[in-house]
């Protein structure tokens, strides 16, 4: 009998989508505090583009041997669970993985994690819109934990690229900080900032107490703060520098089980919104990161093995 196999995809000299390879690897069964989940969904992520474009290779902080697993995050359900873990086999779960450097991904047909990482589904939200929450929504809720509780005076927040997948979460979750968000983002998506419950502008003039910046402007970003505010950027190997006394920081998001549960259910109520764009095949994985490329794209491509 031979060893029971499942399906990733990786790259191993990565040099854009058509290095990417669906390959089979032998089937881990789930250690102490582990699951093993197999996976229904897992979102292309602007992240996965840059991984299998060799952007971290470049930057030095991937040194795998073999293979780099592509995907960050899924929603599945539990087909194995080790010593300690009280989630039954058959329980609906979404999840993060984290950090670049490592062999395997959520492009998979199944997936072995901590089982403190994932958390239940909701039975009003499906799989395919769940998976789209965990990475996005995490590194929203880390933004927001960053900007820490607004002071009564000097709230005013600007989240760039509020019509993204990350900056639609910091709007949607700031003002429980006491910030009063306004939404940078295209005429064209006005009417969704503003359902998020956020102020709109196409063109912001400096003098925000934060920003949020989720569409990485850098630099332009921090000119928009006020002397002595607060800047949250997303991308922690490439800070802007400081000035002004500006406090300049950067989320790296990490899993967080519990947080998660209260997202997914903030999806399931339709409070966040969970937005799928389409469901493609795992085998056209590289035509789904062709098409994310292109850009102006709301919602995820949302891979399924």
């Amino acid at each position: 009998m031979g060893v029971a196999t499942f399906r990733t995809a990786v790259v191993r000299t990565p040099g854009g989508p058509d290095s990417i390879e669906i390959i089979d690897v032998p089937v881990v069964e789930p250690g102490p505090g582990e699951v093993r989940v197999e996976i229904a969904a897992a979102p292309v992520n602007p992240v996965d583009l840059a991984v299998a474009a060799g952007v971290f290779h470049a930057m030095g902080v991937v040194d795998q041997p073999d293979r780099t697993g592509l995907g960050w995050d899924f929603a599945g359900v539990v087909a194995a669970a080790g010593p300690g873990v009280d989630l039954p086999v058959g329980t609906r779960v979404a999840g993060m993985v984290a950090g670049f450097d490592r062999d395997y991904g959520t492009y998979a047909e199944q997936l072995v994690v901590s089982a403190a990482d994932v958390a239940v589904v909701p039975d009003g939200l499906d799989l395919v819109a769940a998976s789209t929450v965990p990475l996005n929504g995490l590194t929203a809720a880390q933004i927001v934990d960053l900007l820490g509780d607004a002071p009564a005076e000097g709230n005013w927040l600007l989240v760039t690229g509020a019509a993204g997948a990350v900056g639609g979460y910091v709007a949607a979750l700031a003002p429980d900080r006491g910030w009063r968000v306004t939404g940078l983002a295209r005429a064209t998506d006005e009417e969704f900032v503003r359902g998020l419950g956020a102020g709109f502008t196409t063109d912001a003039e400096p003098g925000w107490d934060a920003v949020a910046d989720c569409a990485v402007l850098g630099a332009q970003g921090v000119a928009l703060v006020r002397d002595g505010g607060t800047y949250v950027g997303v991308q922690p190997s490439a800070e802007p520098a400081a000035e002004r006394g500006v406090t300049v920081v950067a989320v790296v998001a990490h899993p967080d089980g519990p947080r998660l549960g209260d997202l997914l259910a903030r999806a399931a109520s339709g409070e966040l919104p969970a937005r799928v764009h389409a469901v493609v095949p795992l085998d056209q994985v590289a035509d789904a990161h062709r098409a994310v490329a292109k850009g102006g794209v709301r919602g995820r491509y949302v891979l399924t093995p």
